[in-house]
């Protein structure tokens, strides 16, 4: 795969996804909403990909967010389906069989926090910044920021960045619970890369099932979270890795995942 705008490296069952427009600190217009569609789309094929992390090229930002100069032009119609294009990136990495994992060395503002929260979990450099400024252009988030927030940290908290434009730096960001876990700016991608390829050595199809089960579970009542977790989990039975894994455990041996 070439893209423009992007740049991947495969290694050891983890692919590193860097959105490379540093010039304009990583800023999400329509072609590289395209680039990431594709991307991600592709790598969720490759059976040898069983992790994906998302970075930002240079020191400042993860994405700055959505790229104002491409939205200062558009009518209504337009804004509606750029909303829609951005909708469907961050869908896509949320319905992906295989974790992705956000690694945010900077700014992560309006797009980039929607694309960061599309994730399965973020980790974050110590100089990051996250936040939704979309109000004081004059709209609100539209790639899914106002859904996928007040379900990760609550309504009121979500409100109250969302109405404020507020910005929060990396500290405050785990505390409320949108960071899993904050480093050094030198440390945070070897160490989202050594999360990465620990997951990538497990068992796959249960962390991608589990995966499905947590995002689809939220949706649900609890009554009907535990029943499609049941049929998800007896589904498991009958593949080549729960073989593996509990005959590895009863023979006191490593197991050897294939992903099947």
């Amino acid at each position: 795969m070439e893209f423009t705008n992007l740049l991947l490296e495969t290694s050891e069952g983890v692919a590193t996804l860097t959105i490379n427009s540093p010039r304009t600190m990583n800023a999400l217009n329509s072609q590289i909403l395209g680039e990431l569609e594709c991307a991600l789309y592709d790598l969720n094929l490759v059976d040898e990909v069983k992790v994906v992390v998302i970075t930002g090229a240079g020191e400042k930002a993860f994405v700055a967010g959505a790229d104002i100069k491409e939205m200062s032009s558009m009518n209504s119609y337009e804004g509606h389906q750029f909303g829609l294009k951005g909708q469907r990136v961050m869908m896509l990495i949320e319905k992906m069989s295989k974790p992705v994992i956000a690694a945010v060395n900077g700014y992560a503002l309006g797009g980039g926090l929607e694309l960061a929260l599309a994730c399965d979990f973020i980790y974050a450099s110590e100089k990051a910044k996250v936040g939704f400024p979309e109000v004081t252009l004059g709209i609100m988030p539209g790639f899914g920021g106002t859904q996928n927030l007040a379900r990760l940290i609550g309504p009121n908290r979500a409100n109250e960045m969302i109405f404020t434009g507020t910005m929060l730096n990396a500290e405050k960001a785990c505390l409320w619970g949108i960071v899993n876990q904050v480093f050094a700016p030198e440390e945070l991608l070897p160490k989202s890369l050594e999360t990465a390829r620990g997951i990538a050595r497990l068992g796959t199809v249960g962390v991608g099932y589990a995966k499905d089960s947590i995002a689809n579970g939220l949706n649900m009542g609890k009554e009907d979270g535990f029943r499609y977790e049941a049929s998800l989990f007896g589904v498991l039975f009958a593949t080549e890795d729960q073989k593996e894994g509990m005959a590895a455990f009863v023979e006191k041996r490593k197991a050897e995942f294939k992903g099947k």
